[in-house]
C-alpha cells in the first residue's frame, strides 16, 4: 500500500497492510534520538503524517502590530516572543514551555476586545495549499492541512480565566473572538477542500484529565455550531474528506456531538483519561483514532517491553489490522522519554501487518 492508500483505509475501517504510526518530537527529546539513531527519525521509522500547506499571505499583506500589546518588551530580547495571534511568550529556559503573555488580560471593556486585530486571512492565496497536495499525492502521501484552534486561541489572547469568566458574564465578547478565529479555519477548510485534500484537522483542548473545562451545554452552544459550519463547508465541497479533531483530556460528553458534526477521525484519544476500547465499544465504525499511547505513563515510564506490549493490546483489542487505528503518542514526545522506548513503539507496530 502507498501511505495515502494505508491512510485512507484506516480512516474508512477497511484492512490495512500494516497499522499507520506517527510521532512527533521536542527538540531535546529529537537532539537525543538523533544521537542515539545517528539519524533523524523520519529516516530511521518510516511515519504516516502526510502533506501539506496553508493559505499564505500576498506580499503585501500586513500583519497586526502586536508590540503595542506588549509595552516595555522588545521581541528577540529576556527569551520574549510574539506569536502569530499577539499573544506573548517568555522562555524561562525550562526546554520548549514558555509563560504566556496575554494582551487582553487587563481589559473588560468589550470595546477593546472588539477592537482587537485578529490577523484576517479572507486575501491570503491558496497556490501553495494546492500545490502541496499535488505534491503529496503524487509521492502516494495522503494530504491532510490543520484549519487551527479557535478556543485555545481566544484564552491566549484573553487570559485563561478573563475567558472563561467573559463566557458566563459577556459572552457577547467572548463571541466575538471566537467569530474572528473561526472566520480563518472556514477559510482554510474551504480552500483544503476545492483543492482535493483527503483531510482537515481542528481542534481545541475543552478537557482536563476528569472532565470538560466547562459545562456541556456551554460546548454545545457556544462552540459545537461554530466547528460544525466549518466541517459542513467543507463537505459540501468533497463530502468524503475527512475530520481529524484533537482535544487532551476527557472529552466523553462531547463524543456523540462530535460524531453528529462530523468528525472521523479522534486525537489522542488519552488512555489515562478515556478507554479507547469503550469508545469504540460506543461509536464502531464511526469514529476511527490516531493516539492511544500514553505520554503520561507508558512511553515516560515504561520499559522498551511495556511500550512493546501496550502497542500489540491496543492493536489486538481495537481489531487494528482491519483499520480505524492510527498508533501514535498522545502528544509530542518530551525529552524524559528515552531513545529505547521510542524505538520499541516503531518496532512493535512494525510487527502489526495483515
Amino acid at each position: 500500500m502507498t501511505e495515502r492508500e494505508r491512510f485512507l483505509a484506516f480512516a474508512n475501517f477497511e484492512r490495512v497492510d500494516r497499522v499507520p504510526r506517527r510521532a512527533s518530537f521536542t527538540p531535546a527529546c529529537r537532539a537525543a534520538l538523533e544521537q542515539h539513531l545517528g539519524q533523524p527519525p523520519e529516516q530511521a521509522f518510516a511515519m504516516d503524517t502526510g502533506g501539506g500547506a496553508n493559505l499564505r499571505p500576498p506580499s503585501d499583506y500586513r500583519f497586526p502590530d502586536y508590540t503595542v500589546y506588549h509595552p516595555g518588551r522588545t521581541v528577540g530580547k529576556d527569551g520574549f516572543t510574539i506569536d502569530g495571534n499577539g499573544c506573548g511568550h517568555l522562555s524561562h529556559g525550562f526546554y520548549h514551555f514558555t509563560e504566556y503573555l496575554s494582551p487582553l488580560v487587563n481589559t473588560d471593556q468589550i470595546e477593546e476586545i472588539a477592537a482587537y486585530p485578529i490577523v484576517d486571512t479572507s486575501t491570503w492565496l491558496d497556490d501553495q495549499l494546492v500545490q502541496a497536495c499535488r505534491e503529496a499525492h503524487a509521492a502516494g502521501r495522503h494530504a491532510q492541512v490543520f484549519v487551527g484552534h479557535m478556543y485555545e486561541n481566544a484564552w491566549q489572547v484573553r487570559g485563561y480565566e478573563p475567558f472563561l469568566m467573559d463566557l458566563l458574564t459577556q459572552p457577547e465578547a467572548a463571541e466575538l473572538l471566537l467569530d474572528k478565529l473561526i472566520a480563518n479555519n472556514l477559510r482554510t477548510a474551504v480552500a483544503a477542500a476545492r483543492a482535493g485534500y483527503d483531510c482537515i484537522a481542528a481542534g481545541d483542548d475543552v478537557a482536563n484529565q476528569q472532565t470538560l473545562m466547562f459545562s456541556k451545554e456551554l460546548w454545545q452552544r457556544v462552540m459545537k455550531p461554530r466547528w460544525a459550519n466549518v466541517f459542513a463547508a467543507a463537505r459540501a465541497i468533497k463530502p468524503d474528506i475527512h475530520i481529524w479533531y484533537h482535544s487532551d483530556g476527557n472529552i466523553w460528553d462531547i463524543l456523540d456531538d462530535l460524531v453528529e458534526i462530523g468528525v472521523t477521525i479522534l486525537n489522542p484519544v488519552q488512555p489515562e483519561c478515556m478507554k479507547p476500547q469503550a469508545i469504540r465499544q460506543r461509536f464502531g465504525k464511526r469514529l476511527a483514532f490516531d493516539g492511544c499511547v500514553g505520554t503520561q505513563t507508558t512511553l515516560p515510564f515504561g520499559t522498551p517491553e511495556d511500550v512493546r506490549r501496550v502497542v500489540h493490546e491496543l492493536g489486538d483489542s481495537l481489531d487494528a489490522r482491519r483499520g480505524g487505528l492510527m498508533l501514535s503518542p498522545t502528544h509530542v514526545v518530551e525529552p524524559e522519554v528515552t531513545p529505547a522506548n521510542i524505538t520499541a513503539f516503531f518496532e512493535a507496530c512494525d510487527e502489526l501487518t495483515s
